[in-house]
């Protein structure tokens, strides 16, 4: 008896305090741990595939579209939100001048649209992608990361590579530290910077690197890595804006070999090129009668920009003439044009500021300036 009143003046106490403190006199179901962990969980960072197609996408069959190759990739819902479109589909080599203007002007959009996206991943062939990432790298004035990805071997082979590289560029383009470094190329888990890196090799997996200068990082099993940082003008601090481009000027670039006849560059600029590159031999020499070439383009005023066929090195500036003042004019050897100093850009690289550069201005002394800054 004594048992039982003790156990009713529990209960009495327990429904007072449930009224004390405006609680039900039924208890709520306990919360368990995982329901606790996802309500505290942070949003996953939201990331946009903008797929152009290219050898990750060209499975034997038909190609795959941007939702399936997200859809194919293992864990990528656990690195971020990943919102797919499907721009084009096809080689790299297929995507003409018009459609980098609206890739540049899409993400731009992109970009303007959605303050809290991190960042763009543009899927592409590996044939021409640093191209196409280095004309981004000029156009897509925006701060957050824009990364360009592709594959050696299509999803129809065996150690088809293309879902870790999309892995490991959502990651670079989820991750803060990749603001502010330009357009990154990201594959086999390195990343370069879409300045300096090109194909190296037609067939092997290892095949983009930036020879001289490295790359900017790495991405690892725990985090993404960052070593150094791109150098130069690039995207939020470009001079060139897409919405103001209509069209891209013809550019040609030529190649010096012994013998190189002067009358291919003539009739380039006879068919309506309004800028020439030509990848010198060593820093600089040229042959055959490509001096007469350069002479046709001075009287036709069409620039032309120098670089070098090695793959190394730089075709060095004019230089400043003694005490203040701006870069004297650019200089070539006697007879010829003067010529634009690209640097340390390569030829289609050299081509792709070039014609942004027409975009502003024929001026040697300021296009040769575009060539010094970006």
């Amino acid at each position: 008896m004594r048992k039982r009143s003790i156990a009713v003046m529990l209960c009495l106490l327990a429904g007072a305090a449930s009224v004390v403190h405006g609680q039900a006199a039924t208890m709520a179901p306990p919360v368990s741990a995982s329901a606790q962990a996802t309500a505290q969980a942070p949003a996953l960072p939201r990331v946009r595939l903008v797929a152009t197609g290219g050898t990750i996408s060209n499975r034997r069959g038909g190609r795959l579209t941007a939702d399936e190759i997200v859809a194919s990739v293992p864990g990528l819902a656990e690195v971020a939100s990943v919102e797919a479109e499907q721009f084009a589909n096809v080689a790299s080599s297929q995507l003409t001048l018009e459609q980098w203007l609206d890739i540049a002007r899409r993400i731009e959009q992109l970009f303007r649209e959605d303050p809290q996206l991190a960042g763009v991943v543009v899927t592409s062939g590996t044939d021409t992608l640093e191209e196409l990432a280095y004309f981004l790298h000029l156009t897509v004035r925006d701060r957050r990361p824009v990364v360009v990805t592709g594959s050696m071997r299509n999803p129809s082979q065996v150690g088809y590579e293309g879902q870790a590289n999309l892995l490991a560029s959502v990651r670079v383009a989820a991750d803060a530290g990749a603001v502010g470094r330009g357009v990154l190329v990201v594959l086999n888990d390195e990343i370069n910077g879409a300045r300096d890196v090109t194909k190296t090799d037609a067939l092997r997996l290892h095949t983009f690197a930036s020879r001289t200068f490295g790359a900017l990082g790495v991405v690892d099993a725990d985090r993404v890595v960052f070593r150094r940082t791109a150098e130069g003008r690039h995207t939020a601090a470009s001079e060139f804006d897409v919405a103001a481009i209509t069209a891209l000027p013809r550019v040609d670039v030529f190649m010096v070999y012994q013998g190189a006849p002067g009358d291919l560059m003539k009739a380039a600029i006879d068919f309506g090129a309004k800028g020439l590159v030509i990848a010198t031999a060593g820093d600089g020499a040229t042959s055959g009668t490509q001096g007469e070439g350069f002479a046709y383009a001075r009287e036709k005023g069409v620039p032309v920009v120098a670089t070098t066929r090695t793959g190394s090195g730089r075709i060095a500036g004019p230089r400043r003439p003694a005490g203040p003042g701006t870069a004297a004019a650019p200089q070539g050897p006697p007879g010829m044009a003067p010529r634009i100093a690209a640097g340390d850009l390569s030829a289609v690289k050299a081509r792709i500021l070039l014609m942004l550069g027409l975009t502003k201005t024929s001026d040697a002394a300021d296009l040769q300036r575009m060539f010094s800054e970006y």
